[in-house]
């Protein structure tokens, strides 16, 4: 999995010429898992929904505009940037969770269609709208699956959705107020490369939609998973495409009538697409341990310590592995800061090609959720953001400077 140039471009060259850390997106990556997604549904009426949370980059999104996307947004702000992208508010769902019911207004007044979650909001938004806007609702099938408890969002316990043992209460409220629910929606969280998974929360979600007449669509939101390592696969594309298909058409049939099939990947079209580079700062040979300090920290790229989550690491300055080190990766924040997790979610060690200070270290799988989730912890800057296409690396997002950090401070 190490790579040490995107589309022809080294790294190196890469982290010199706009400065590190730095996250850098390959845009043949997007369009090339764009045509993956497609390809495994080729006999079925599919919309991709971009769940833009994963990387909300305005260039991103152009780019994902060009394709034929559409976007999955949790919030007016992603909402406002969708729409800063050129897309309209049709093109874009609105999928909150918990949210104050002017947001629902917001997203009506843009177009989007949204996706309730909760009875209360439901019935808010039948007095409102009644049938003149239609809607989709938020299912939650009581299905557990996903790679970390954290990302697992359609079992029991879990905060989103309305509960697939609520039908009778939404039914209520749906003939009351007579409100126009054209599409079912379910998620069941993320890094799921099970097919079966995807099948049991469809058959869930199938059953309970013979009672709703009206429906246009079925989303079976996203959650693919995607390969950390050389050794992981990720998942099979056109297994999921053919089990949640077949199961889609089969359903169809029984319906009466052919719906359209949404799906909503997020880390699926952008996770491989991004790179963070970093500079070694240190090599700490300690009695124990060699450490590598890195001019990043958890504040760029908190998945690790967040979820005890895996990214690839390699030295991109240091093509030749006849002299490796096992090296624990740490970050320059003031807290237990560590990048190498190993895949059971423990902290470890790397083996990586030699390194020296001033090297470049990169980081796979980052182009999801690794800038969006990025936070000013310690002060410290936002990186600078990179896009390369077509052989050409374009600045898509400048380097914080101190005037970021103080612009809505009142002193």
């Amino acid at each position: 999995m190490a790579y040490y140039s995107i589309q022809g471009i080294p790294l190196t060259t890469l982290a010199k010429q706009f400065g590190t850390p730095l996250y850098v997106y390959n845009a043949d990556k997007i369009r090339e898992k764009i045509s993956v997604l497609r390809s495994a549904f080729d006999d079925i009426s599919l919309s991709i929904k971009y769940a833009c949370k994963a990387n909300t980059n305005v260039s991103i999104l152009k780019l994902m505009l060009a394709e034929g996307v559409d976007l999955d947004v949790v919030s007016p702000q992603e909402l406002e940037l969708g729409l800063l992208a050129g897309y309209r508010g049709d093109q874009i769902t609105f999928t909150p969770s918990g949210v104050e019911f002017e947001e629902i207004e917001f997203a009506v007044s843009k177009g989007a269609m949204v996706n309730l979650d909760n009875l209360s909001v439901l019935e808010k938004f039948g007095q409102q709208y009644g049938s003149s806007v239609p809607c989709l609702l938020r299912i939650k099938p009581h299905v557990f699956g996903g790679g970390n408890a954290k990302i697992m969002t359609a079992h029991p316990e879990s905060k989103f959705g309305i509960s697939i043992h609520q039908k009778a209460e939404i039914l209520a409220l749906v003939n009351q107020y007579q409100i126009k629910v054209i599409g079912l929606h379910q998620h069941t969280g993320s890094d799921i490369k099970d097919g079966k998974t995807f099948e049991q929360a469809a058959s869930a979600l199938f059953e309970f939609a013979k009672d709703f007449p009206d429906l246009e669509l079925m989303d079976l939101g996203g959650g693919f998973k995607v390969p950390y390592s050389p050794e992981d696969p990720g998942v099979n594309m056109q297994e999921i495409g053919q089990i949640m298909g077949n199961a889609f058409l089969k359903f169809c049939s029984h319906y009466g009538k052919e719906l359209k099939l949404w799906v909503e990947p997020g880390k699926f079209l952008v996770s491989e697409a991004g790179t963070l580079l970093t500079t070694a700062t240190v090599v700490k040979r300690d009695p124990i341990k060699t450490f590598v300090g890195i001019n990043s920290g958890l504040n760029h790229l908190i998945r690790p310590m967040m979820y005890g989550s895996y990214h690839y690491i390699f030295n991109a300055s240091n093509e030749e592995d006849i002299q490796q080190d096992a090296y624990r990766v740490v970050g320059n924040i003031c807290e237990t800061d560590t990048f190498s997790f190993d895949f059971e979610g423990n902290q470890n060690e790397r083996i990586l090609n030699e390194v020296k200070e001033g090297d470049t270290i990169a980081f796979a799988n980052a182009g999801a959720y690794g800038f969006t989730m990025a936070s000013h912890y310690n002060s410290r800057f936002l990186p600078a953001e990179v896009l390369v296409d077509q052989s050409e690396a374009k600045l898509i997002r400048k380097r914080d400077t101190l005037e970021d950090l103080v612009r809505n401070q009142i002193f």
